[in-house]
C-alpha cells in the first residue's frame, strides 16, 4: 500500500490504470461489450463542434458503476449516475478541444514510456503488465488511448495554469509562520494596524463595561470592512493615530506575547476578531503583512519538518465512511487512557507505514496531501487528532516532534515557495476550468437533458 509521505507523487495516467482494473473478468467484459453493441449511437451531448454518443456515455457508466461494486460504495440511481458522468465527459471533452487548439499532441514514444513507468510502479516488466490489463477485459489500444488523454490533459493543465501561478515573498514569510505548529515563535516580521482605548488596569468594573462595549462596536466596523486607518484617526487613543494606527514591521520579541499569538493563523489583511486585553486597555489589532525577519540569522524563517505516525483506514475496502470514522474514534480514546498508538497502527492501518507502527519519520512542508498537512500543523506535540478525511481515507495522526529543516535559507524558501505554488495551482485550476465550462457550447439531449 502507498505510504502517506508518496501523496505528491506523479500519477500520470492513473485514471487509465483505474479504469482498466475496474472490469472483473474476461467474461464479464465480453457481456458489457455485447450489451453496448446493442445500443443505439445517438448523441447525448453536444460539445462545441463535437459530440458525446449514448455508446460512450453507458460504456464509462458501467465502468464507474462497477468499478463503485467492487470497492463496496453506493451506486447512485442510474438516471442520476448517467447525468454525473456525462457532466465529467463533457469538461474533458472540452478540454481536449481546448489542448488541440493550443497545439498540444502527445506522440507515441511519450505514452509508452509513461506504461513503462506505470510498469515499474506496480513491479512488472511492460509485457507482464500489458498481459495483466488485457486480462482484465480492456484491450491494450483503449488503455494506450486512456493514457494518452491523461497525458493530454496535463500538458494542457501546465500551459493554462501552472506555469501562470507566482509566489510573493509575502506568501512565503506567511506559510513558513503558518507551518510551525501551534505556540511555536513566529519568526516573521509583523506589520500590524492597531485601534487603542486605554483603560487603567484598576479601573471600575463600570468604566470597564463602557470602554468595551465602545471598542466591540468599532470592532464590528473594521470586521464589516470599514477603512481601518480612518477608525483608527477617529478612535484611537495611542500616539499614532494620525498614522491610521500603523505599528510598521515589528520582529515578535518586540511585541505582546497576546498580540503575536492572536495574529498567527490569520492572513493579511485580516483582522483579529475580538477585542485584547492590553496593559494600556483594549485594542483591535489588523495583521497587514508579513516579511523574513530582517534580524539576525538565528531569527530568519526556516522551515520545519514534523516527525508524525498515522493509522490509515480506506473506506474503499469494505469499510463504510461511518465505520471507519467510529473506528477511529475508538482507537484514540484507547490511546488516551493509555494505549500505544504503534500497536494499533500496526494491527489496523492499512499503509505501507504499519510495519513501523505507523511512523513516517520527519515530514517537510508540501510532502503530504493538504487535509493532512493542515490537521499535523494544528496538533500539538504528543497530541493525537479526530479522523482526518483524505482522498485515501481516514487518518488518525499523532504528532511526535517537530525540528528545523536542514539546508540553506535559499533551499527552504525554494521548499516553501514551491509547496505554496502547488496549492494555489490547485484552485486555479479549479477557476480556469469552471471558466472553460461556461465559455462552451453544450447542449444535452435525451435522459440528461437536465444534468445536474
Amino acid at each position: 500500500m502507498a505510504n502517506v509521505k508518496m501523496f505528491r507523487s506523479t500519477a500520470i495516467a492513473a485514471g487509465a490504470l483505474a479504469a482498466a482494473l475496474i472490469l472483473s473478468s474476461p467474461a464479464g467484459a465480453q457481456a458489457l461489450s455485447n450489451r453496448n453493441a446493442q445500443l443505439a449511437d445517438s448523441v447525448v451531448a453536444v460539445v462545441n463542434d463535437g459530440v458525446i454518443t449514448q455508446r460512450e456515455l453507458q460504456e464509462r457508466t458501467a465502468l464507474i458503476a462497477k468499478r463503485l461494486q467492487q470497492q463496496n460504495a453506493p451506486v447512485p440511481p442510474a438516471d442520476q449516475m448517467q447525468r454525473q458522468v456525462l457532466d465529467q465527459m463533457v469538461l474533458e471533452r472540452i478540454q481536449l478541444q481546448r489542448a488541440k487548439e493550443d497545439g498540444i499532441v502527445v506522440d507515441d514514444a511519450t505514452v509508452n514510456r509513461t506504461l513503462s513507468r506505470l510498469a515499474q510502479q506496480n513491479q512488472m516488466t511492460l509485457d507482464v503488465y500489458r498481459a495483466r490489463i488485457e486480462a482484465q477485459g480492456v484491450p491494450w489500444s483503449t488503455f494506450m488511448r486512456d493514457a494518452r488523454t491523461e497525458l493530454t490533459l496535463s500538458k494542457l493543465r501546465e500551459k493554462e495554469v501552472d506555469s501562470k501561478v507566482t509566489v510573493s515573498d509575502g506568501e512565503v514569510a506567511n506559510y513558513i509562520a503558518s507551518q510551525r505548529g501551534p505556540g511555536a515563535r513566529n519568526a516573521s516580521d509583523l506589520r500590524l494596524q492597531h485601534i487603542m482605548f486605554k483603560l487603567p488596569s484598576d479601573a471600575p468594573e463600570s468604566d470597564v463595561a463602557k470602554v468595551q462595549a465602545q471598542a466591540d462596536a468599532v470592532l464590528k466596523q473594521a470586521q464589516a470592512g470599514d477603512d481601518f486607518a480612518k477608525l483608527a484617526k477617529q478612535n484611537s487613543q495611542d500616539t499614532d493615530a494620525g498614522k491610521g494606527g500603523d505599528l510598521g514591521f515589528r520582529a515578535p520579541g518586540s511585541l505582546p506575547a497576546g498580540i503575536v499569538s492572536a495574529v498567527s493563523t490569520l492572513r493579511p489583511g485580516q483582522v483579529v476578531p475580538t477585542l485584547l486585553r492590553t496593559d494600556g486597555g483594549f485594542e483591535i489589532i489588523k495583521l497587514v503583512d508579513r516579511r523574513a525577519s530582517q534580524g539576525t540569522a538565528a531569527d530568519a524563517p526556516k522551515l520545519v519538518q514534523t516527525h508524525v505516525r498515522h493509522i490509515l483506514l480506506r473506506v474503499s475496502d469494505g469499510m463504510s465512511e461511518q465505520s471507519a470514522r467510529q473506528k477511529l474514534l475508538d482507537i484514540k480514546q484507547q490511546v488516551a487512557a493509555g494505549g500505544d498508538f504503534a500497536n494499533f497502527a500496526r494491527t489496523y492501518s492499512q499503509d505501507g507505514s504499519a510495519s513501523q507502527g505507523g511512523d513516517l519519520g520527519w515530514i517537510s512542508p508540501g510532502e503530504t496531501v493538504p487535509e493532512f498537512e493542515r490537521a499535523m500543523n494544528n496538533l500539538q506535540d504528543g497530541a493525537v487528532s479526530d479522523p482526518v478525511r483524505s482522498e485515501y481515507g481516514y487518518h488518525l495522526i499523532q504528532v511526535l516532534g517537530r525540528r528545523d529543516a536542514e539546508g540553506s535559507a535559499t533551499q527552504q524558501l525554494d521548499i516553501a515557495r514551491q509547496a505554496i505554488g502547488q496549492r494555489k495551482a490547485e484552485q486555479a485550476y479549479s477557476d480556469w476550468l469552471r471558466e472553460l465550462r461556461d465559455t462552451a457550447y453544450v447542449q444535452y439531449k435525451g435522459i440528461a437533458a437536465q444534468p445536474q
